[in-house]
């Protein structure tokens, strides 16, 4: 993937989830710290429930993507709510 959201790969270390690129929403900017990819958790966890039940997928997210810090640029997750 050479550009997400805009956000060319050759000027940003942008850190993605292999296999979850479906599930991009955007790219987040937050004054001092370096963009990242934003996933839209729901989907996550739905492709996650492909392979295992719901609640596997849901526990498998919280703990090994969710709770990750892979450096600066680690990827976030957006909760959809309506207001």
């Amino acid at each position: 993937m050479d550009q997400i959201a805009g956000y060319s790969t050759d000027d940003y270390e942008l850190i993605i989830m292999v296999g979850f690129d479906d599930c991009i929403v955007g790219v987040v900017e937050k004054g001092g710290h370096p963009p990242c990819v934003c996933y839209d958790r729901e989907k996550v966890i739905s492709k996650l429930a492909n392979a295992m039940s719901r609640e596997e997928a849901e526990e498998f997210h919280y703990f090994n993507q969710a709770a990750g810090f892979y450096g600066e640029s680690t990827p976030c997750f957006l909760d959809f709510h309506e207001i």
